[in-house]
Order: C-alpha cells, then structure tokens, then sequence
C-alpha cells in the first residue's frame, strides 16, 4: 500500500495493452509516479456484456484509488465506452479516458470527414466514436470495424506472425474500400501493431493513437491545476500490478517500456 504522501497517476486496463499510455505518460511526464493495473486474468473486456465490463471497471478503479492513485486514467477503450460516467459520478478523484482525446485528435486530423475506427466489439458496440465524432462536426462520417481477435494477438506476443498480418488486412479492408483518411485506433493495445496498420491502410491515411492523445490532455490538466500537479509524487517510479503474469505478457510489457519491467502479481484486487 502506498504511503499518504504517495500521490501517483494511477492507470487501469484491460490487459498489458494499456500500458502504451503508461509509456507516454512517461515520455511527457518523466518525473511524475504511476501506478498502473492491468487485469490480465480477465482479459480480453472486449467480448464482456457492459453490466461485467462496469463491475470490472468499479473494481480496478477503487484498487487504484486504495493504492494512492490521486487521479485516474481508463486506459482500456472497451471499459471507456461503458464506464466512464459512472465512475465519475462514484469516485472523487479526476477521471480520465482515452475516446474524448482521440476524438478530438480525429476530427482535427480529417480533410474529408471520413473517419475510421477499429476497436472491440464492446466499444464498437456501443457506438461513442460515432456519437463524439458526430457532436464535435456533424459533417463527419465514421465507420467503424470491431477488430476482436487482435487484443488477445498482442496479449499472446503475436504481432510479428504471418496470421496477424492476414487477419488485419481482412479487417482494414472494409474501411479501406470507404476511402477513409484518418483511422483511430479504438485499443490501447492497437499501437503496437501500427507497423502493421499504416501499410494496409495506407500511408496517407492519419493514424491516430489514443495513448499519446491522453498523454497529451493530462499534460494539458496538469498545467492548468497547479495545486494537483504539486500534490502528486515526482520519483519517476512507476509501479505495474497485474492480476496475471505470463510470459507473453512480460515480454510484451518490455517491449513497451524498452527496458525490463518488473509485473506485480495481486490476487486480491476486487
């Protein structure tokens, strides 16, 4: 448990895949603590019903919150497109998530109006790109493709196989043909498969990546609430509590940070 005067950005997702906003929190904010949480023996959310997708979220919030986490970010898009409101209206601390940057980011990036986003199904489900993009310039037009086999790709490491780039041509093939010029990419674990995604996608295509959108509005909130910004730790230390460890999951999680990263088993955490 964190000492009181422990004050640290607290992040929550779904799996491994939230930490790309963990990196580049760290690249803008270097100096600042963070805590981070990924619910590894529970994932992928994508295919969860909203009402466990909630629970799931209460729970990783209020870990967060027990451990020192003075403000908090959903990293997972999934647990965003459902959660967001309620965990706002429950918790005190400032919540932040990855759809509103992303939008923002989106619709400033389009030339033509038309927008793509890939994400799970639950995010596309619940149709909040296309009600946020809609509301910020009615004159866009948003298709969006549920993408669900990729999470659990990158979970398992997969994103240099022959399937991965098959599966992602069949599913960018469709917003392809809609000629789309700027694609967001509705999964926080979708950055590290950018490699792939731009190619097939098309060069000309603005990708845009919610992880360093967030990074950038917390940057932002930080500036403009001085007095959070100084009650929050300045180590540098950041802390990674999984509910899971699997290979894969490390070696994925050291390829994010470029460094070995050290995963903190927790059982309890509900």
């Amino acid at each position: 448990m964190a000492r009181a005067r422990d004050f640290m950005i607290g992040v929550f997702d779904s799996g491994v895949g939230g930490m790309t906003v963990a990196r580049a929190i760290e690249q803008l904010l270097p100096s600042y603590d963070l805590l981070y949480f990924g619910d590894l023996a529970r994932t992928p959310y994508g295919s969860k019903s909203p009402e466990t997708i909630i629970r799931y979220a209460r729970q990783n919030t209020a870990f967060l919150v027990a451990h020192g986490a003075r403000l908090v970010i959903v990293a997972c898009n999934s647990a965003a497109s459902v959660a967001s409101e309620i965990l706002a209206r429950e918790f005190a601390q400032p919540l932040f998530e990855v759809i509103n940057p992303a939008v923002a980011q989106a619709v400033a990036a389009t030339r033509s109006g038309r927008i793509g986003v890939i994400g799970t199904r639950a995010t596309v489900r619940s149709g909040i790109y296309e009600r946020k993009i809609g509301a910020a310039d009615e004159r866009c037009m948003v298709y969006s493709q549920a993408c669900p086999l990729l999470v659990p790709l990158v979970e398992e490491g997969w994103m240099a196989k022959p399937e991965t780039k098959m599966i992602l041509r069949r599913y960018l093939a469709p917003l392809k043909n809609r000629q789309i010029d700027t694609l967001v990419l509705g999964c926080t674990h979708y950055p590290l498969l950018r490699h792939l995604i731009q190619p097939r996608i098309g060069r000309r295509v603005a990708v845009i990546d919610s992880s360093q959108a967030v990074a950038l509005r917390l940057q932002e909130y930080l500036g403009g609430h001085p007095d959070l910004a100084r009650s929050l730790s300045k180590t540098g230390r950041h802390r990674h509590y999984v509910s899971d460890v699997t290979p894969a999951a490390q070696d994925t999680a050291n390829r994010i940070f470029e460094r070995q990263v050290e995963l903190i088993k927790v059982d309890d955490f509900g």
